[in-house]
């Protein structure tokens, strides 16, 4: 099996971050020709552990509420605060959703989604 590596990867400025806001809508990795594999997210930033959570959403699936592991405008998002996800695939084509649930306050996010295309 191929191992897992980041399928999307954002940092958005905290002003930009407002409740129910797509925190991908920019990305180009939000969608995919290829099928994809979810099998983790990582969240950093914000003033506070927990301080900002997110919903991990496909066009099929939710993956659920995540919450930042890290606080501060300059964490690094290392392998402890991946969040595992059982495996499940994404359609190719079917965009990922990351929105705000409760937006952070001062410091950006980084967020990152594991996976692995097919």
């Amino acid at each position: 099996m191929a191992e897992s590596g980041i399928l999307i990867s954002t940092t958005e400025a905290a002003a930009t971050l407002l409740v129910g806001v797509d925190a991908f809508r920019n990305s180009p990795q939000k969608t995919s020709a290829r099928p994809r594999v979810i099998d983790g997210i990582a969240i950093v930033g914000g003033n506070a552990i927990g301080e900002a959570t997110v919903e991990l959403i496909s066009a099929r699936h939710s993956f659920g509420i995540f919450e930042t592991k890290l606080n501060g405008a300059v964490a690094i998002l290392l392998p402890d605060h991946k969040d595992p996800i059982a495996p499940t695939l994404v359609q190719g084509a079917d965009p990922v959703t990351c929105r705000i649930v409760t937006a952070p306050t001062v410091s950006p996010l980084k967020i990152n989604v594991y996976g692995r295309e097919l």
